[in-house]
Order: C-alpha cells, then sequence, then structure tokens
C-alpha cells in the first residue's frame, strides 16, 4: 500500500511537471488623512511712529514698519488677529487708547488690509503683513517714552 501511494504521488509529480504555476495579483491600499492646518513663522516684529498731533501711534504712520510672518496651510482654515491685551505704556501716558491690529496676506492667497477673521481655502505659503495702530480722542495726546503693544496672530 505504501509502495502504491508512493507511486500515485511520483505519477502526480510527473504530470505536473510541466505545467507553470498560475499568475496571481493582489491590490495593496494605501490611505491617509491630512487635517486642515497652518504653522505661523514670525519673520520681524513691527515698530510704530507717532502722528504729528500725537494722536496716533501706528505701524502705518511715516517711518512705521508692519510686522511680518509666514504662514503655510493646507487651506481650510482661518486666519485673524486677536483684540490687543498686552501694553507696556509710560507712566505719564494715563489715557485711553484705542488698540487696532490688522492684517493683509500675499503668496498663496492674497488678502486685502483686514481686522476681521479670514479663511484661508488655498494650500500654500503666504506672508502676513500685521499692522498695529493707537489712538487717541478728544484732547487725549501720546506722552513721550516707550511704548509696547503685543499681537497675536491666528490661524485655525
Amino acid at each position: 500500500m505504501k509502495f502504491l501511494r508512493a507511486a500515485l504521488a511520483a505519477g502526480l509529480l510527473a504530470a505536473c511537471a510541466g505545467q507553470t504555476a498560475q499568475a496571481a495579483t493582489g491590490n495593496v491600499l494605501f490611505n491617509g488623512t491630512i487635517t486642515a492646518t497652518c504653522t505661523i513663522t514670525i519673520n520681524s516684529n513691527g515698530t510704530m511712529t507717532v502722528s504729528s498731533n500725537l494722536q496716533s501711534l501706528s505701524s502705518h504712520n511715516a517711518g512705521g514698519s508692519a510686522g511680518s510672518a509666514q504662514v503655510d496651510t493646507t487651506g481650510g482654515v482661518t486666519l485673524s488677529v486677536d483684540p490687543v491685551t498686552s501694553t507696556t505704556v509710560p507712566a505719564s501716558d494715563t489715557t485711553a487708547t484705542t488698540w487696532t491690529p490688522t492684517f493683509a496676506t500675499t503668496g498663496a492667497q492674497t488678502i486685502a488690509e483686514t481686522g476681521t477673521a479670514t479663511a484661508l481655502t488655498v494650500p500654500g505659503t503666504s506672508t502676513v503683513a500685521v499692522n498695529l495702530a493707537g489712538t487717541k480722542s478728544g484732547t487725549n495726546r501720546f506722552s513721550a517714552g516707550n511704548y509696547q503693544a503685543t499681537v497675536t496672530l491666528r490661524c485655525e
């Protein structure tokens, strides 16, 4: 019986020896998800200068300059500036100042100067110009001394 099984197996092997194996294929799928995201890199700080009537301290005044940042995004995010909450003023400046931050972008997306949150719909890199204006009203004027304010640029 053992001999018969061995002979049968040998016969099958001999019969199959001349045939080629069937080719087989399989598909391997790859999935990925990118969430809407952005990064902000600060390039430079801004400079405010005072107007001739001493009622405006602004990066828009002569000699002032906007701060600069780079925003890299996938699109699908919103760019905005927060209200100014951190300021340093001279002790002699005791009157109220209204601080107004604004921004504009060039590059992957162009946005005219605004203080309103704006959608970044296009993926890519944009350069953001951040401006700040402080204003006094009525007869109030800026005092001599050092002023500093922080503008938070937000992308979410």
